[in-house]
C-alpha cells in the first residue's frame, strides 16, 4: 500500500486526502458486519482482529522497507496516537455490546464537531461555515436514524463511544499537527498495545476457526482503513476528514441488509440520505 507524496499541488493533496478517507469510512462500515458474525465474546473480537492486524500492517512496513521510519522513528506523536487509538478501539467495540448501535452511531456522528475544535485550538485550523453546517446537518441526519432508539441507552455504554470519538478527533489532530507522524507504525502498536488487556477479561484461545478465519479478514480491514484514515487526515482538515467519516452510518445499513437481510427502516434511509446530501454539500462548497 503505497500512497502518493505530500509534494503534491495543494488540490491535489486535498483530493488525494477525500480519496483516502471516504475509502476508510467504507470500510470501517463493515465493522458491525465481523463483530456480528463472530460468535466471540468482545475482548476475544479485540485480541485477534487486533493480532491479525498487526501482522498484517508489520508485513506490509516490512515489504515497504520502512520499519526504522514506522516504529523506531515513530517519536511521542505516533506513542500517542497508537495509546489513545488503544483506548478509543477498545472502547468502540465494547461500547457495541453495553448500549444500542444506534445511540454508538448518534455519538459517532459528533466526531466532526469535536474535531474542528480540537484542531482549532491546537493548530489554528479554521472551518468554513459550510463545512461547520454540513457538520451539523449530518448530526441531524443520524438523530433521524436513531430517534426511536434514544430511551435505551446505557450511560456506560453511551460514555465509552464518547471517548471513542474524542480518542479519534485526538488522533485525527495530532497528525494535523505533526504531519511527518508515520500511519502504520503507530496503528500496529495500537492493535498490540490491546493484547495484554484483552487476556486478562477474558479466554481468547477459546475461539473457533470460523471466528478465527472472520477476525483474520477483520483485522485485515481495519488495517486498511487505519492507515488510509490517518495518511488522509494528513491532507485535509481534521473536522472535514471526521465528516467524511460519517458516511459509515448510511453505508452500514446497506451492508447489514446484503449480509443478514435486515431491511433498513424508513428513518434510516431518510437519515442516511440527509447525511450524504451533507457530505456531498460539504465538497462542493469550499
Amino acid at each position: 500500500m503505497k500512497f502518493p507524496a505530500q509534494t503534491a499541488q495543494p488540490s491535489q493533496q486535498h483530493a488525494i486526502g477525500v480519496m483516502l478517507v471516504t475509502v476508510s469510512a467504507l470500510v470501517f462500515s463493515s465493522a458491525g458486519i465481523f463483530t456480528r458474525a463472530a460468535d466471540a465474546g468482545a475482548w476475544t473480537v479485540i485480541f485477534w482482529r487486533g493480532l491479525f492486524a498487526a501482522i498484517l500492517t508489520t508485513v506490509l512496513i516490512a515489504w515497504r522497507g520502512q520499519l526504522k521510519k514506522e516504529f523506531a522513528d515513530m517519536g511521542i506523536s505516533g506513542l500517542a496516537v497508537a495509546i489513545v487509538g488503544a483506548s478509543a478501539t477498545a472502547a468502540f467495540l465494547t461500547a457495541f455490546k453495553l448500549t444500542a448501535i444506534a445511540n454508538v452511531a448518534m455519538i459517532w456522528a459528533s466526531a466532526p464537531l469535536f474535531a474542528a475544535l480540537l484542531a482549532y485550538l491546537a493548530v489554528g485550523e479554521r472551518l468554513s461555515t459550510s463545512k461547520i453546517a454540513a457538520a451539523i446537518v449530518a448530526m441531524g441526519g443520524v438523530a433521524v436514524i436513531t430517534g426511536s432508539s434514544i430511551g435505551s441507552f446505557n450511560l456506560t455504554g453511551d460514555l465509552l463511544a464518547l471517548w471513542m470519538t474524542l480518542g479519534m478527533a485526538v488522533c485525527m489532530v495530532i497528525y494535523r499537527r505533526w504531519k511527518h507522524t508515520p500511519a502504520a507504525g503507530p496503528a500496529a502498536l495500537s492493535s498490540l498495545l490491546l493484547l495484554p488487556v484483552c487476556v486478562l477479561f477474558e479466554d481468547v484461545l477459546a475461539v473457533s476457526s470460523r471466528d478465527l478465519v472472520i477476525l483474520a479478514c477483520f483485522g485485515l480491514a481495519f488495517a486498511v482503513a487505519s492507515v488510509t484514515m490517518m495518511e488522509g487526515v494528513k491532507r485535509i482538515p481534521a473536522g472535514e476528514a471526521a465528516l467524511i467519516g460519517t458516511l459509515e452510518t448510511p453505508i452500514a445499513p446497506v451492508l447489514a441488509y446484503l449480509f443478514f437481510a435486515e431491511v433498513p427502516v424508513a428513518a434510516t434511509l431518510a437519515g442516511g440520505a440527509i447525511i450524504l446530501a451533507a457530505v456531498i454539500f460539504s465538497q462542493l462548497r469550499r
